[in-house]
C-alpha cells in the first residue's frame, strides 16, 4: 500500500485571500469505532469553511479521516476533534463541521460544531 492513515494535515496558500468564498467538502465514508462496543460507526462528514490565508490539502484530509477508522470515539468528541484540528492548521475565518452518523440502536445522531463567524 502506498499510502497509510495519517493525522498530519497539510495546507496550501489560499489562492484568493482577498476574497471571501466558501469551500464545501463532503466525506461520505467516515468510519470510527464505538468506544463502548468496538463496533464500527459510519458517518457522512460535511466541512464548510471560509478560508483565511490557508486551505486544507484534500489528499492529506483523506488520510486524516482514514486515521479514525481504528479509534474509539463518541460522536460528539470526534466531531469536535476534527474541527479543532482543522482550525489549528488553517485558521479559517469560519468553519462548520457536521457529522451525520448512521443509525445505531435505532438512533441517528448529527453533530454540528462551528468556529468563527460567517460575517
Amino acid at each position: 500500500m502506498t499510502t497509510k492513515p495519517s493525522k498530519d494535515l497539510e495546507t496550501f496558500d489560499n489562492p484568493q485571500s482577498g476574497r471571501d468564498y466558501t469551500i464545501s467538502i463532503r466525506i461520505p465514508e467516515f468510519t470510527c469505532l464505538c468506544p463502548k462496543t468496538g463496533q464500527p460507526d459510519f458517518a457522512i462528514i460535511h466541512i464548510d469553511y471560509i478560508p483565511n490565508k490557508r486551505c486544507v490539502e484534500l489528499k492529506a484530509l483523506k488520510l486524516y479521516m482514514w486515521a479514525f477508522r481504528d479509534e474509539g470515539a463518541f460522536h460528539e468528541a470526534v466531531t469536535n476533534e476534527i474541527l479543532d484540528d482543522l482550525v489549528k492548521v488553517t485558521d479559517p475565518k469560519y468553519m462548520c463541521v457536521r457529522a451525520e452518523f448512521n443509525v445505531r440502536g435505532g438512533l441517528y445522531t448529527t453533530i454540528t460544531v462551528e468556529h468563527g463567524s460567517k460575517d
